[in-house]
């Protein structure tokens, strides 16, 4: 594995129906083709060596015999191979015939699973042919070679193949109706322990159908924290009134990971985040791992080490090898990692977010405005991108409130470093929008209270920083005495996380509509109400075209002096590393290699708006950002109410529960 990620594939290859010799060659063509590319477990569809519509066909004992013997051959051909390769044949045992699917790799067949739900309904007919899967597991010979039994082949639904070495990587297969039944054998597998179920289909095309597959996919996924991999017949078994589209899924989680368009016959690869999964499991106390409905799972091991090289038997059936994850052709994993991971990349997708954010962010404010009988909402509006998002979020919240937009109180505080172009766009906005505006210059203040306190007004330190940002709090909450009003506060997620705040400055408000805005997303917020409302678009884009700033420190000929990405770190690195850290809980290495993958610039992650970096810069800025954050805690532990807007929150009462006096050496230390 790659960091806890397993490389699965979906293949559909282009079969016979009748006619097994053939099938077996092109399985064992793709899956030697698939494990080449990198894949580690490969899965092909229901009945896939035989072919799904064989109809009375399977009846015939000829056919149930050239079925058996190409899998006897497929499974010898694979020896010191190391893929594991799951296909689909017809069964006979104890007088029935079972749809059932095989598990082999390196010469052993690891485990038969029979099909459970058997459809009988519109133009399925398998009860005709097939018997359900109806009794605990069981152990069946099965000749592997001339002469040669295994005696102890495990047949039934209750299987779980596990890997010694790696023990996250738990697998468990059900076959097509499965899914669709309403007590799917998945569920059983996952509470059983399973983190990927493989699923060997051979669903048909009718209108609408792929996109209920894809729901049901999704949605397995999901509710059972697993990884889903559909394995779909293509149309080579198309025949008689039936087409099938090889319309092949990897889901995990609730996401689609790859998916071949209906009649593409792709084969579809990617990892799944076997990690993450466990985190998920552990961090949701409704998930329940245990085994259930009475069954008594029986788990059959394999190992990474070469079969060859392991202790005792190499045939005793419980010790097999896989391969590692090899993705040559990008360097890194097949799944694309989002270095953008809160930032949708589809741009419809994307504009539905921000008009949902919008509408949190606001309906949170309206309720405190109106429990709180405020007459007016006070805001401190420096030209920022913060600012400017509270402030649109402020004028929707007002008039959701019943208010007028004469209710919001807008002030612009200039201090030492403030420019003329930020000064300028919060007149600009707010004369856009119609908020009044209030300057108050705090250069007066300050000096007379640094000058109280005998600080040198030379000395460009963090008390004549934060003197600043204090009285900018200090005015606020006067004023908002003044107008029965609350003060709205204006710092972000990201803000929150790298401790970028003055405590007690504009670390305070009376309600935090951003705090769960993390940077990268605010820049698309108001992109989007820059293309929604014209007569703000100037304005917007200028904001969104200006350097990230406290403007704390006097400027440099006119121009803010002061970047704050060049003092802490760009903030699409540092959101990054948040939202792997805090949602998944991911070590320091991992959160590296992901960040590779994500902004080296090369293979599947090339994107024109996003930063190249290299392994040292990447390194040294993750250094900070952990740093900063276990620092940081004590703001987060006082901070004010502020709506939760996604997976990744700080806030001290929701999800977010952290010792303030945590130490980080053991975190940094991995990143040595």
């Amino acid at each position: 594995m790659v960091e806890g990620f397993v490389c699965v594939a979906a293949v559909s290859p282009e079969l016979k129906v009748g006619d097994p010799t053939y099938n077996a060659s092109r399985i064992e063509a793709a899956a030697r083709e698939t494990a080449d590319r990198g894949a580690r477990i490969i899965c092909f569809p229901e009945l896939s060596l035989t072919g799904y519509t064989c109809g009375d066909l399977f009846l015939q004992d000829s056919l149930l015999a050239h079925a058996k013997e190409a899998l006897i051959q497929l499974v010898a051909n694979s020896e010191g191979r190391e893929e594991i390769v799951i296909v689909g044949l017809p069964f006979s045992y104890g007088g029935k015939l079972y749809n059932v699917a095989a598990v082999y790799s390196d010469g052993l067949l690891h485990g038969l699973v029979p099909k459970t739900h058997i459809p009988n309904y519109g133009e399925f007919y398998e009860l005709r042919h097939f018997t359900p899967a109806d009794k605990p597991n069981i152990y069946v010979s099965f000749p592997v070679r001339e002469n040669e039994f295994f005696e102890d082949v495990p047949f039934g639904t209750a299987l779980l193949f596990e890997c010694e070495d790696e023990p996250e990587l738990l697998f468990a297969v059900e076959i097509c109706e499965d899914l669709w039944a309403a007590e799917s054998p998945s569920t059983t597998h996952a509470r059983a322990g399973a983190k990927i179920i493989f699923n060997l289909s051979a669903g048909n095309e009718v209108i609408g159908k792929a996109a209920y597959r894809r729901l049901l996919v999704s949605s397995q996924s999901g509710r059972l924290i697993c990884g889903y991999v559909y394995a779909n017949a293509g149309f080579g078994e198309s025949s008689t009134d039936m087409v099938f589209s090889g319309h092949s899924i990897i889901g995990e989680n609730g996401v689609i990971l790859a998916e071949a368009p209906p009649f593409s016959e792709d084969v579809i690869l990617s990892e799944i985040d076997l990690r993450g999964l466990s985190h998920d499991r552990r961090y949701m106390n409704s998930f329940r791992v245990h085994d259930s409905a009475g069954l008594e799972y029986e788990t059959v091991f394999f190992s990474q080490k070469r079969a060859s090289d392991a202790e005792g038997d190499h045939r005793s059936g419980k010790v097999v090898s896989i391969n590692k994850t090899k993705n040559a052709d990008s360097g890194g994993l097949f799944r694309h990692i989002d270095p953008h991971p809160f930032v949708p990349a589809n741009v419809a997708e994307r504009s539905e977010r921000c008009e949902e954010i919008l509408n949190m962010q606001s309906a949170g404010l309206t309720k405190r405005l109106r429990y709180t009988d405020s007459e007016s909402a006070v805001i401190g509006i420096s030209g920022g991108l913060d600012s400017t998002l509270a402030l649109l979020v402020t004028a929707r919240a007002v008039k959701a409130a019943e208010k007028s937009l004469d209710s919001i109180v807008a002030i612009t505080m200039p201090g030492f470093g403030t420019t003329d172009a930020t000064k300028g766009n919060a007149h600009k906005l707010c004369d856009a929008l119609g908020v009044p505006l209030l300057e108050i210059d705090i250069r007066a203040s300050v000096t007379e209270h640094l000058n109280s306190i005998g600080h040198d007004l030379e000395q460009h330190d963090v008390v004549f920083e934060n003197a600043q940002a204090r009285v900018r709090t200090l005015v606020l909450m006067d004023v908002a005495n003044q107008r029965n009003g609350l003060v709205v506060g204006t710092g972000d997620l990201s803000e929150l996380a790298l401790g970028w705040s003055t405590y007690n400055g504009d670390h305070m408000s009376m309600y935090g509509v951003n705090a769960g805005v993390p940077k990268t997303l605010v820049r698309h917020i108001i992109r989007y109400v820059a293309d929604s409302e014209p007569a703000l678009a100037d304005v917007l884009e200028d904001i969104i075209g200006t350097p990230v700033s406290p403007e704390l420190l006097p400027p440099d000929e006119g121009r803010i002096s002061q970047k704050t990405e060049e003092i802490i770190g760009p903030y699409e690195l540092h959101d990054f590393f948040l939202y792997h850290m805090v949602r998944w809980g991911r070590e320091p290495e991992v959160i590296l290699s992901l960040a590779r993958s994500a902004f080296s610039g090369k293979g599947r992650n090339v994107d024109a708006d996003v930063g190249h970096y290299d392994e040292e810069t990447l390194r040294n800025w993750l250094k900070v950002f952990y740093r900063r954050f276990f620092m940081s805690q004590f703001k987060r532990s006082a901070l004010p109410d502020g709506p939760k807007i996604g997976s990744v929150s700080l806030s001290p009462r929701g999800d977010w529960r952290m010792p303030s006096d945590a130490e980080v050496s053991g975190w940094l230390r991995e990143l040595q």
